[in-house]
């Protein structure tokens, strides 16, 4: 009499094998469901979000010093201790969530590699975000270390865009299949867009000028500031936004006139409402002495924007649908092919299986 093997007999993994690369262990067992790998890379956006808006409340408390070393919190303590008061538990709160944020990236590494069939852009960009967030630490260690000198914090933060740029388009990625890109509107729209992209990288840019010339430092001590007029670069900045106000509202004036695709134009007025809600914190911040939580709002904004543009820039062409979309969404464990009847096994154990 034959043994029957079950389909849910699965090998005992090779211990070797996932100490030396445990995601690919992991891959080799598990297929994530669509909506598990918008889950996960989800996540990461969300949090490379909150992560910046944090960073803007150690600097509008005044804790970028409460952790006066790094990596540890001061010369004889690791973390945060009762003496350094609310400005030392803020600031390590802010270094913590880091760990947070790496446990995000690495679900969305998890996720990526182990989509079938296998996307290995999907996967680079996930592993994009995990050097990003380790590059930042440095920097973050390099500001403590350097007293918040005004350009490592000005690093420190794009340095926040760039892994936020990447969170986001790993998401969009992750919404999409892979066949060749199809444009939905004319080049001329692509230019358009694509240069309100390089303008709006410039606004960020020239933020992190106005923050670093501005009053707030970041520590309640006397920390140096970049040698700008404040109000000179505030107004570029105004400026700079105001250009990417109006060639938002003629983008979305256009691809009306001309009845684009409706996601495009979803994502312009998407873009445009978040632009005026900026502007208004923005103007109401300049006129009211840049309060804290204006400012911190302001920040949030600023991400937001960058979000939403990249979503328009993403839209202006299709790649389909991920393999699996129209599957159930429910995870799936990789179980061995059933074994196939001897030939001389009797039909009754074949029909059993």
């Amino acid at each position: 009499m034959y043994a029957q093997a079950s389909p849910y007999d699965e090998p005992v993994p090779n211990l070797l094998d996932v100490v030396r690369n445990p995601i690919a262990a992991i891959a080799a067992r598990w297929t994530p469901a669509p909506r598990t790998l918008r889950r996960a890379t989800g996540s990461a956006l969300i949090m490379s979000v909150f992560i910046i808006v944090t960073g803007a409340a150690v600097r509008l408390t005044s804790s970028g010093l409460g952790c006066d070393t790094w990596p540890k919190c001061s010369d004889e303590s690791l973390y945060a201790t009762s003496e350094m008061g609310v400005h030392g538990a803020i600031e390590f709160g802010n270094r913590m969530l880091t760990y947070v944020l790496s446990a995000a990236v690495g679900w969305a590494i998890v996720a990526a590699r182990s989509t079938e069939p296998r996307r290995r852009c999907l996967s680079r960009l996930a592993w994009a975000q995990f050097w990003l967030v380790m590059g930042n630490a440095v920097i973050g260690g390099v500001t403590v270390l350097t007293g918040l000198n005004p350009y490592s914090v000005a690093g420190h933060f794009l340095l926040a865009v760039a892994l936020l740029t990447v969170a986001t388009l790993t998401w969009l990625r992750s919404r999409e299949g892979d066949t060749p890109p199809r444009p939905l509107v004319g080049g001329s729209v692509r230019q358009l867009v694509q240069g309100l992209a390089l303008v709006t990288g410039a606004l960020i840019i020239v933020g992190t000028v106005v923050t670093g010339a501005g009053p707030h430092a970041g520590d309640s001590s006397d920390v140096p500031r970049m040698p700008v007029d404040w109000r000179t670069v505030t107004q570029i900045h105004a400026a700079l936004a105001w250009i990417v106000v109006v060639g938002t509202l003629a983008l979305w004036l256009v691809l009306r006139a001309f009845d684009a695709p409706a996601g495009p134009r979803q994502r312009t007025r998407e873009l445009f409402l978040v632009l005026l809600a900026q502007g208004v914190i923005g103007y109401a911040q300049y006129l009211t002495e840049l309060p804290e939580i204006l400012v911190g709002l302001h920040l949030l904004g600023s991400a937001l924007v960058w979000v939403a543009v990249l979503r328009l820039l993403l839209s202006l062409r299709e790649r389909g649908l991920p393999a699996g979309t129209t599957a159930p969404s429910t995870d799936r464990a990789r179980l061995p092919a059933p074994a196939q009847s001897a030939p001389d096994q009797p039909a009754t154990a074949a029909s059993n299986r």
